[in-house]
């Protein structure tokens, strides 16, 4: 994993296409700062409309490194790891750097892992799809995962009726 103190971190893009250096919001995060306005920065900053960078990829494994540590439960970690690996290959998104890829694609596997033991503590909407969403990103079923994380059960169940009545 990328260091924080690694020098790479201030040549890294976010989803604008810009540089950006997330280590602040990152240690943040690690100091027990779960504002919303240090999640929406991260938001804001590592995924725009469907864009992320280099620097979204390297986040990944310090946004599950920190989840593990904190210890509490939270959709956003989630939510934005799943964001962001979704997002991966598709458009003019950059490509997992090479230096990166063990490390990015362990993480999605720590945080699934992870996110199996929570599921049976769990009754949070949000936090159910962000995980299963993990999950099944994990185990290679990305059209699942996306419709896990795009729609919500109203919006699914509306699909439904009219996959239903388009039936008949």
């Amino acid at each position: 994993m990328i260091g924080l103190d690694d020098h790479r971190w201030s040549r890294l893009k976010g989803g604008y296409r810009l540089p950006y250096d997330p280590r602040p919001l990152l240690a943040k995060r690690e100091a027990g700062e779960e504002n919303e306005a240090v999640w929406h920065e991260l938001w804001s900053e590592l995924h725009h409309q469907e864009d992320v960078g280099d620097a979204s990829y390297a986040c990944v494994p310090h946004v599950v490194r920190i989840y593990r540590q904190r210890g509490i439960t939270d959709w956003n970690s989630y939510a934005i790891v799943a964001t962001i690996e979704l997002a991966r290959g598709k458009r003019e998104n950059p490509k997992l750097p090479a230096w990166l890829e063990k490390d990015y694609f362990e993480a999605i596997r720590d945080l699934a892992e992870i996110g199996v033991k929570e599921l049976p503590k769990r009754q949070d909407h949000y936090v159910l799809r962000g995980i299963l969403c993990i999950v099944a990103l994990q185990k290679g079923a990305r059209t699942y995962a996306r419709f896990l994380l795009k729609y919500s059960q109203e919006e699914l169940l509306d699909l439904e009726s009219a996959a239903l009545e388009m039936g008949n």
